[in-house]
């Protein structure tokens, strides 16, 4: 053990009022919920004549999301609502919600709009009383369309900034990229639209301290599903940053959350010499009571016949996204996958993390995956 790490814990040690040490009360167990992807959305929250004009094969998706908040949204919110307050008096108490981005559609068409639709999102969840700080990280959708970028820094950056300060009043923010500390766990909120993020989080692992690390980021790290392209720094140009990112996260042995596809999956890759696992949700949901689909079960099911489970998604790219699974199966380790949304209730107790992942708004748990790699 380094000099450095003895000096850390001999400094947590130090007694709390009461006669508990900093190093007890940090190592006490903890949970937090985990929302994938929402969408808030209302069709007044577009100019139509834009849309039509520069966005027209997205209409019919706004007027689903539209309908999707307004019906089932406030369901599913209720549901997590309850599964906090059920949380309270169990061995790992809830300490906040986690959302993995696209926590609005954006596609606005400016930035009145675009502001309209953040401070509405932001409203909506602060009237659900959860009763724990509601943090996310930056999707793609958040920054989408005339006036987004604006809208961002405007109305979601400083309930970002203020939210992390509820969970860690020492919170350091670079822009939307954030470090929050609790407990043994520090969670980085990578920006994947921000070039300067892959620098920021380098950085930021040269000084941890945590037993735990949490790396928050909207799009896949690792490719899963039929949508094997859409993952961080995809395609040659971005190679080296890509395999920067994967030797940085298995160094760390990090716990990966994220989105943007709108499944679940739970998968432990090899990089940098060890492994780091990733943790997918979405919380889309077509219904409350939906039952989960296509259901993929260990690393045997990791290969190119994932491009079947979305048979008309960009044909022209099926043998490339095939190739890319042949690449990646021979380091990945440990494979899930469901199509469904929900949640994901994630406890962290001393070196174990389980999640356990609920599909649309039903109490049971459709799956447990261990994340602590």
């Amino acid at each position: 053990m380094s000099s450095r790490r003895r000096f850390m814990e001999a400094c947590a040690a130090v007694a709390l009022p009461g006669g508990v040490s900093r190093a007890a009360e940090a190592a006490k167990p903890f949970s937090f919920i985990l929302l994938g992807d929402l969408h808030y959305d209302s069709l007044e929250h577009h100019d139509l004549k834009w849309l039509r004009e520069h966005h027209g094969g997205d209409l019919s998706q706004i007027q689903n999301y539209s309908r999707l908040t307004a019906e089932l949204m406030p369901g599913m919110f209720a549901a997590v609502k309850q599964r906090i307050a059920s949380l309270r008096e169990s061995a790992a108490p809830p300490a906040f919600v986690l959302q993995v981005g696209d926590l609005v559609q954006g596609l606005c068409g400016n930035a009145e709009l675009s502001v309209k639709q953040n401070r509405e999102a932001l409203t909506f969840v602060t009237q659900q009383e959860l009763g724990v700080p509601f943090l996310f990280t930056k999707g793609n959708h958040d920054v989408t369309g005339d006036g987004a970028k604006e809208a961002f820094d405007e109305v979601l950056l400083p309930f970002m900034v203020g939210e992390t300060k509820r969970v860690d009043a020492a919170a350091s923010h670079t822009k939307a990229n954030h470090l929050v500390t609790f407990a043994e766990s520090q969670f980085a909120f990578f920006d994947a639209y921000d070039r300067t993020s892959l620098e920021w989080l380098e950085a930021v692992v040269t000084k941890r301290t945590a037993r735990h690390l949490f790396v928050i980021v909207h799009p896949p790290v690792v490719p899963y599903g039929a949508r094997a392209t859409w993952h961080l720094y995809a395609g040659e140009k971005l190679k080296a940053q890509r395999e920067k990112l994967l030797d940085v996260l298995g160094q760390q042995e990090a716990m990966v959350l994220g989105g943007h596809l709108h499944k679940f999956s739970a998968l432990t890759r090899a990089a940098g010499g060890k492994r780091f696992s990733q943790l997918a949700v979405s919380s889309v949901v077509s219904a409350l009571n939906q039952a989960p689909k296509n259901e993929l079960h260990g690393i045997a099911s990791y290969n190119g016949d994932q491009v079947k489970l979305e048979p008309k998604h960009s044909p022209e790219t099926v043998e490339l996204r095939r190739e890319l699974y042949e690449t990646e199966r021979k380091l990945v380790t440990a494979f899930e996958y469901a199509d469904t949304a929900g949640y994901a209730v994630v406890t962290v107790n001393g070196g174990n993390v389980q999640a356990a992942v609920h599909a649309g708004s039903r109490t049971e748990v459709f799956q447990r995956v261990k994340i602590s790699v």
